[in-house]
């Protein structure tokens, strides 16, 4: 098979289109962020200097000027978030009220499929399930690892091996845990679940296709990979609980239990605000997990893989972005509260 650099210039001209527009954008924030700030400080510096040379009184900043250049400041974040956020969502809450092919409106015809559609309902409650096992469970065995691991012998090699999956991604997980599952007819079983099984004395079976422990199975993946990031985060946060606490309260004769549930969990309750909101906005938006594993198939979708399937593969531009909607009304309360929970932290 030959190559023909004439048939491919087309592709090779928006190679070129896409590397200018990159050099030109990056090149633009740069000369916002780093040229232009340094030149108005070598300014004002020299402003400076010549008031002390010459003895004036040092040139004040008018308050109108400082609010323009904290405007030019925030201006490329400002761009990005209203070219990345604002904008999108915008189109997309339009598309939500049309149809498959976005040339008429429907008003609020797609979001009352979602909650009359049963294949529809499944997803929703799926993504409920999600939601309610993934922050906690990983968030509790993050916790008994961090409690476990802490002042233990070889606490550094412990911890790397428990972050280990945090290295790898979501993709990559699915992939190994799909041969854990994996089964062969009446063969020699290669899934270790299944050979585990069979060396008990039990049958193997399609694990990933038995609904609803698909989903539960599923689940299994995330709660691995999030397991090592909890345990991280809880983990720094007992050692910052002070000595002095923990000294008082082992010269109070307190219990190892009472310990913990008194003086530890009072202590470390930011942290653990922190892991449960952070953990549960990436449940909600779990896509990688689902698609690699069962790509939605047998009961097991969620909103974001039902989103990208009603709207890439069915051509329902409607009900895909309707569910993208859906998705980010529900992301908004986890956020709002935890900007408040950090604003209050901050505060107090």
């Amino acid at each position: 098979m030959k190559f023909d650099f004439a048939d491919q210039q087309p592709k090779f001209l928006m190679l070129m289109y896409g590397l200018v527009a990159f050099v030109v954008v990056v090149g633009g924030l740069l000369l916002l962020l780093d040229v232009v700030p340094a030149w108005f400080a070598r300014r004002r510096e020299a402003q400076l200097v010549a008031a002390s040379v010459g003895g004036g009184p040092l040139p004040r900043r008018p308050k109108q000027r400082e609010g323009l250049f904290a405007f030019f400041f925030l201006l490329p974040t400002l761009l990005l978030l209203v070219i990345g956020l604002v904008v999108p969502a915008i189109r997309t809450t339009l598309l939500s009220l049309m149809d498959g092919s976005s040339t008429n409106w429907v008003g609020l015809r797609n979001y009352g499929w979602m909650f009359s559609d049963d294949s529809i309902v499944r997803v929703l409650i799926n993504t409920l399930v999600w939601v309610l096992l993934v922050p906690l469970v990983a968030t509790g065995f993050g916790l008994l690892y961090a409690v476990l691991v802490d002042k233990a012998r070889f606490e550094a090699v412990a911890k790397s091996l428990i972050f280990l999956p945090m290295a790898i991604s979501f993709v990559g997980a699915s992939i190994i845990w799909k041969f854990v599952y994996a089964y062969r007819g009446d063969g020699d079983q290669i899934g270790l679940l299944n050979h585990i099984v069979v060396s008990l004395g039990g049958e193997p079976k399609q694990w990933l296709l038995e609904s609803p422990l698909n989903t539960l199975l599923l689940i299994v993946i995330m709660v691995w990979i999030q397991a090592g990031f909890a345990m991280v985060v809880l983990s720094a946060a007992i050692k910052a609980i002070p000595g002095d606490i923990v000294e008082a309260a082992r010269l109070d004769g307190v219990s190892p239990w009472q310990m913990f549930w008194r003086i530890t969990m009072p202590s470390i309750r930011p942290a653990l605000i922190v892991v449960v909101v952070t953990l549960t906005i990436a449940t909600l938006k779990v896509f990688d997990i689902v698609r690699t594993s069962t790509n939605g198939n047998y009961d097991t979708s969620v909103i974001a893989s039902e989103m990208y399937n009603q709207a890439f593969r069915y051509g329902q531009n409607g009900q895909g972005s309707a569910l993208a909607v859906f998705l980010f009304i529900l992301v908004i309360p986890v956020v709002i509260y935890q900007i408040r929970n950090l604003r209050q932290q901050r505060e107090g």
